[in-house]
C-alpha cells in the first residue's frame, strides 16, 4: 500500500511542476479551419491575434508537434494521417481541440 501512496505522490508532483505556467479561460474569438485538413495547413484565427504557442499531440498523449506562429497559418505537413489533440496557448488564455489530419 505504501508503493501506491508513493506513486501517487510522484504522479502528483510531475504533473503540477510540469506544467509552463498556469493558463486560464478559453481564447476569445478563436477559430480553426479547415479541419479536417487536407492540405497540410491549418489556420488558426483569434481576437487578439497575438503570437500563440502550438502543441500537438497524439492520441496516446505524446507532444509530436511544437511551435510558435505569428499568423494564421501552421503548417501540417510533416504529420500522418491520424487524429490530434491541438492545445493553443495566447498569452493566459488556452483553447483545446480535436485535428484530424487526412
Amino acid at each position: 500500500m505504501k508503493h501506491f501512496y508513493l506513486v501517487c505522490l510522484l504522479a502528483f508532483f510531475s504533473l503540477s511542476y510540469g506544467q509552463d505556467k498556469p493558463v486560464s479561460g478559453e481564447i476569445q474569438g478563436f477559430k480553426m479551419y479547415p479541419n479536417p485538413v487536407t492540405n497540410g495547413k491549418v489556420y488558426i484565427q483569434t481576437a487578439q491575434n497575438a503570437p500563440k504557442k502550438i502543441l500537438i499531440f497524439d492520441v496516446f498523449g505524446t507532444r509530436v508537434k511544437e511551435v510558435t506562429i505569428l499568423g494564421k497559418e501552421l503548417n501540417l505537413t510533416d504529420l500522418d494521417a491520424g487524429v490530434y489533440v491541438l492545445r493553443v496557448i495566447e498569452k493566459d488564455k488556452v483553447a483545446t481541440r480535436k485535428l484530424i489530419v487526412k
